[in-house]
């Protein structure tokens, strides 16, 4: 990941209601979630929903699909994998599998 894409993707989440967003959808699945059920899971006004969204999607976080009259929202995975390893490419003096989720703490 370049280094300006991670910058906009941390932006993107770098705000409460965004980052419930995103991890909402990262828990839903790939099919994601409608943008009505997401409000209500999250607590955010329609109203508000929609710009988080947007800011999200701008990021690369987030992609939306059109079915019949609703608006299905999902975390873009492979975004958020490439965040991740941007963040750790330099753990541990260069040995990032070892800082996995699993592993023991860098010494």
């Amino acid at each position: 990941m370049e280094e300006s894409k991670a910058i906009e993707a941390l932006a993107g989440l770098s705000q409460p209601t965004r980052l419930a967003l995103f991890r909402a959808l990262v828990r839903a699945g790939p099919e994601g979630l409608a943008a009505g059920a997401l409000a209500d899971l999250v607590r955010v006004p329609a109203s508000t929903l929609s710009a988080h969204l947007k800011v999200l999607e701008h990021a690369d976080l987030v992609t939306s699909r059109r079915l019949s009259r609703h608006i299905f929202y999902a975390a873009r995975y492979e975004t958020a994998r490439a965040l991740i390893d941007f963040l750790m490419e330099d753990c541990c003096a260069g040995h990032p599998a070892i800082c996995g989720p699993e592993a023991a703490p860098c010494a």
